[in-house]
């Protein structure tokens, strides 16, 4: 089992920042997938970015390459989504995922997930 517990998440203005954090526990995180997910209301929920077990590759939506940044810190057991230049449309629960089998851009795709952090982006 793997447990995943997002924060970071809050309110800021269009064009601003803000890092999410991922703590993972409960199995070896240097083994695992990991991915940030993202569910706005009434939507369905969609990748955002993902990175291999070994940091050699990294995987973004379209909609927020050149924006966002995944990365992972194993000795912290943490995976980590840098946010700038945010969008209203950027507004969602954002969602932490873990797996051992790869990187997958569909929510089915991944075993473990967290219970989310909310990022709000004002205009």
């Amino acid at each position: 089992q793997v447990q995943l517990i997002e924060s970071g998440g809050g309110l800021v203005q269009a064009g601003g920042s803000l890092r999410l954090s991922c703590a993972a526990s409960g199995r070896t995180f240097s083994r695992l997938y990991m991915a940030w997910f993202r569910q706005a209301p009434g939507k369905e929920r969609e990748f955002v970015a993902g990175i291999s077990w070994n940091r050699a590759i990294t995987y973004y939506a379209d909609s927020v390459k050149g924006r966002f940044t995944i990365s992972r810190d194993s000795s912290e057991n943490t995976v980590y989504l840098q946010m700038n230049s945010l969008k209203p449309e950027d507004t969602a629960a954002y969602y932490c995922a873990a797996d051992v089998r790869g990187v997958e851009t569909g929510a089915d795709g991944w075993d473990y997930w967290g219970k989310g952090t909310l990022v709000t982006i004002s205009s």
